[in-house]
């Protein structure tokens, strides 16, 4: 998934970028809250990590810009602010969850699932279809119950269409929930990972739409 991760601390923004990556997300990484209010109209995320203390354009602004616009996209907030007030100021501004810091990258990246699950309308942390059972929070995928071990990207691309089962996701969509900025990507990169996908699993689970794209189909 891509993630939009707002921080002006260097040295904290740094390792969160790190950890997120690592844990398979597609991270872009802004220091100022103009920068934000700007990438927000112009991208799509499936996520997004606020701090509140940020130059030029402060974090709740960003998020109630956000919210003006009709934009539902998931945001977990940052904030040094411990108190109730500030909690509840938050939450009535948009905000879909909070983490205190200092915090663990473990909280951070579970509280981020839970939100992915609430905006898709699952209820289970496993995805299960048609033999194959993927666990987000383990980084593992099973297909009629033996371990597959799949690359990083074939596993994003899984997790990804598994969440958004019944609905066509174009090449250029994958693309840019799977790749951030500055990222090299091949022009067949997509084709080949899927081909790879149906090798290792069910050859029918992934079905290409030609000229629009890839489905997971419910039935």
């Amino acid at each position: 998934m891509r993630l939009l991760l707002v921080e002006d601390d260097a040295i904290l923004g740094d390792g969160l970028k790190a950890g997120l990556t690592l844990e398979g997300y597609a991270v872009d990484w802004l220091t100022d809250g103009a920068q934000a209010d700007e990438a927000l109209k112009l991208n799509h995320y499936d996520l997004v990590v606020l701090d509140l203390n940020l130059p030029r354009l402060d974090g709740m602004s960003v998020l109630k810009n956000l919210r003006k616009r009709k934009d539902n996209t998931p945001v977990l907030v940052l904030t040094a602010r411990d108190g109730v007030s500030e909690r509840v100021a938050g939450l009535d501004g948009g905000a879909d969850d909070f983490v205190c810091k200092p915090f663990d990258l473990t909280e951070v990246c579970a509280r981020l699932r839970a939100l992915a699950r609430r905006h898709e309308g699952q209820g289970s942390p496993l995805l299960e279809h048609k033999g194959v059972t993927l666990d987000p929070a383990a980084h593992q995928v099973f297909y009629q119950g033996a371990a597959v071990d799949l690359s990083q990207k074939e596993y994003e691309i899984l997790n990804y269409l598994m969440t958004h089962i019944g609905h066509v996701t174009s090449r250029a969509r994958l693309e840019e929930a799977l790749y951030a900025w500055g990222s090299e990507v091949e022009s067949n990169a997509v084709e080949v990972h899927i081909h790879h996908l149906r090798k290792k699993l069910d050859p029918g689970l992934i079905r290409t739409i030609r000229g629009v794209g890839y489905i997971i189909d419910q039935a």
